[in-house]
């Protein structure tokens, strides 16, 4: 979470994920905001400083009910937030972790340091990140996705990667020029 936080500006107004427990208190820890309640004038020790959620974050779960191994129903909840408030940042999408979970699914198949019960382990952490920076910056820049293309033609096609479709960049990038490019341009 703070990584995420690092990468925001402020705290997001929606976080969805799956049931795990430890989710609500590390988004309270990291994107809390320290309240001191005012003192009331009664007998006794004053309340002391305490984190609280900010107004305006929802955070609402996923919940995949299984049968022998399959899932028969998808309950989502909202843990954080309004429920109003919640459908309207969804807009007609739904609270899913389908979007992370393709995401890992690409990262555990383009580097295999992250592949399941294999000896290809990362023994110094920096060579993990920059292999993980490697991989998902390059997929991201000069892979092409078949569901990211777009209609030009009757039977034509423009292939996009995910940064094009973000509007980070106008063109597939060659491995070449993705590792030529300068990480700090000079104006």
């Amino acid at each position: 979470m703070g990584d995420v936080k690092g990468r925001l500006a402020g705290a997001p107004e929606l976080i969805t994920s799956d049931e795990w427990p430890g989710y609500p208190e590390a988004i309270k820890e990291v994107f809390g905001v320290v309240v001191t309640p005012r003192r009331t004038g009664k007998p006794g020790r004053p309340a002391g400083p305490r984190k609280e959620i900010p107004e305006g974050l929802n955070y609402a779960t996923v919940h995949k009910e299984r049968e022998q191994g399959r899932v028969v129903s998808v309950v989502t909840r909202v843990v954080m937030g309004a429920l109003a408030v919640v459908l309207a940042l969804l807009g007609r999408a739904k609270v899913s972790t389908s979007y992370i979970e393709r995401q890992n699914g690409t990262d555990r198949h383009r580097n295999a340091r992250k592949g399941r019960k294999s000896y290809r382990f990362s023994k110094e952490y920096e060579m993990h990140r920059a292999l993980t920076y490697f991989t998902m910056y390059s997929y991201n820049f000069c892979w092409p996705v078949r569901t990211l293309r777009e209609k030009i033609g009757r039977e034509s096609y423009r292939r996009r990667t995910p940064a094009m479709a973000a509007g980070l960049t106008d063109h597939v990038w060659s491995l070449h020029e993705w590792i030529a490019f300068p990480a700090c341009q000079r104006p």
